[in-house]
């Protein structure tokens, strides 16, 4: 699941990821806004939201991103924007305005 916010910087939005689960495992989000890289965006377990969150500042664009569970790399599921890669799967599509 993916929420933007407005912040006060013209040429940024904050983009919060949220993936539901229990604690335990070991999320990151890995996208085009950070080279594929999932060690750059470790996401938090926050118990209230029931599940694992990272903020990011985006500038507007849009996006591909998937969710890296354990080194299991998956789509988001509560984001019906989608397109396909060069790997066969889906990739999560966020539109930042």
């Amino acid at each position: 699941m993916v929420k933007v916010f407005k912040t006060g910087k013209k040429d940024r939005r904050k983009v919060e990821f949220l993936l539901p689960g229990s604690a335990g495992s070991r999320i990151m989000l890995a996208g085009s806004f950070n080279d594929w890289e999932p060690e750059l965006a470790v996401m938090n377990y926050d118990a209230a939201r029931g599940g694992y969150t990272v903020t990011l500042e985006l500038a507007p664009g849009e996006y591909e991103y998937k969710f890296v569970r354990d080194d299991e790399w998956l789509p988001d599921d509560g984001n019906p924007n989608f397109t396909a890669n060069d790997f066969g799967t889906l990739n999560s599509v966020v539109v930042v305005e």
